[in-house]
């Protein structure tokens, strides 16, 4: 796919690319408005340490001054980690954002969508959006780009935030296929289990790559998802999260939290009130996602049939 006069691919990514080397895409809001400082940054580099190390090359991706810039020098992480006025932006937002050449960090939605047109088949994250918990019939925009992407997401489930079988449905409903990797059951972010279904099992990176690679021949255009569970030492005791999750809803409903504002202030909250536990697991499975989702892409650019 050819790029735009918007779409800025950096050197190496744009000579792995060119060669059929494996990248990995990164999103930015975690850097940007889901992680402290100073861990934000510290991740930032770490997760592109991690695919280096599995030989895959990293495309952090975010738009700056109206560009959207695919992989991040160290400089740009940083503009995206301190600055102040940097937006968050969903599908939705890309042409105002291009338009009016804002600096903004892009969501699981906007990730996508960016990486798909530079050509990118693997996106690590920590969790997807998914179906909001309420009488409204709210949906993250990350769900609908699930629908329509043909790549490969590798992440640990939805964020325990949102309504999980009510995501869970939602995927079914819209023929997303939903892996398990190494597990039999869909991961519920900080914990490893939901008691919700998979569709299949993988244990190995090839046999992701096998199925990514008969979905295109088929022409399956929707994306996916690949849930890896939150390593064993960093998982957070379900009892305990149900009860800080509890508190921390009912502390966004008190302050009157509502819409995109939402999701960051239950993370937060549930942080501050498990004294940091929900953070630790949190960059341990962004970590972990990212070292499974360079280990696929490594073998997904050998496999011949996936090429387009």
């Amino acid at each position: 796919m050819d790029n735009t006069e918007f779409l800025q691919t950096n050197r190496d990514v744009a000579a792995a690319l060119s060669d059929h080397r494996p990248v990995v895409a990164l999103e930015s809001t975690v850097i940007a408005h889901g992680l402290p400082r100073p861990q934000n940054i510290e991740t930032a580099e770490r997760l592109e340490q991690i695919v280096r190390a599995e030989g895959a090359t990293p495309a952090t991706i975010a738009v700056l001054d109206g560009m959207l810039c695919v992989g991040l020098d160290r400089p740009q992480l940083d503009q995206i980690a301190t600055r102040q006025d940097i937006k968050k932006l969903s599908v939705r937002d890309l042409a105002i954002g291009v338009a009016h050449k804002w600096n903004g960090a892009t969501t699981v939605a906007s990730t996508m969508w960016i990486a798909h047109r530079a050509g990118i088949k693997v996106f690590a994250t920590g969790g997807v959006g998914g179906v909001h918990r309420g009488s409204l019939p709210d949906v993250s925009a990350d769900l609908p780009q699930l629908a329509q992407i043909p790549m490969i997401v590798v992440c640990s489930g939805a964020k325990i935030v949102l309504d999980l079988p009510a995501t869970r449905e939602w995927l079914e409903t819209n023929s997303i296929t939903v892996v398990g990797y190494q597990c039999d059951e869909m991961p519920a972010f900080y914990s490893q289990t939901s008691g919700l279904p998979i569709d299949v099992r993988c244990d190995t990176p090839e046999e992701v790559a096998h199925l990514f690679a008969t979905q295109r021949h088929l022409d399956v255009r929707s994306a996916l998802l690949v849930t890896v569970p939150v390593p064993s030492d960093a998982e957070v005791e379900q009892s305990f999260l149900n009860k800080v999750l509890e508190d921390s809803l009912a502390q966004a409903e008190r302050d009157q939290i509502s819409g995109r504002n939402v999701t960051p202030f239950l993370l937060a909250q549930m942080s501050q009130r498990s004294d940091g536990a929900t953070l630790r697991a949190n960059i341990a499975l962004l970590e972990n996602n990212a070292r499974v989702a360079a280990q696929i892409a490594a073998t997904l650019s050998s496999v011949s049939e996936a090429r387009p």
